[in-house]
């Protein structure tokens, strides 16, 4: 029922990683600021927009959010903690965040 996704591994070899459900996909596929610069885009995947909206949004404890997606509170953490990160990046430097598939890593 969930968005099917595909995470990158980190290292080189070893399991593939879990891959979390989605429940609901974002509206908005990008957010740009005002006035908008030549900056490079920060990229979120479909995983950190839903927990974000898990967590953030919907209340949920970060246990109840990885019940939910299917994965472990370990992971929701880290998850957790890329999206906040990328977002708070984002408010800051004034650069645009696309929400989607890309997995780049964004610094």
């Amino acid at each position: 029922m969930g968005i099917e996704m595909h995470r990158k591994r980190k290292g080189g070899r070893g399991r593939f990683p879990i891959q979390p459900k989605i429940g609901r996909r974002p509206r908005a596929e990008k957010m740009t600021p005002e006035p908008s610069g030549a900056m490079d885009p920060i990229h979120i995947d479909l995983a950190e927009a839903e927990v974000l909206r898990l967590v953030d949004l919907e209340g949920l404890y970060q246990e109840q959010a990885g019940r939910e997606m299917g994965c472990s509170r370990g992971t929701i953490w880290r998850l957790l903690a890329s999206a906040r990160e990328k977002v708070t990046r984002s408010i800051y430097e004034g650069r645009p965040l696309v929400i989607g598939l890309q997995l780049e890593e964004d610094t």
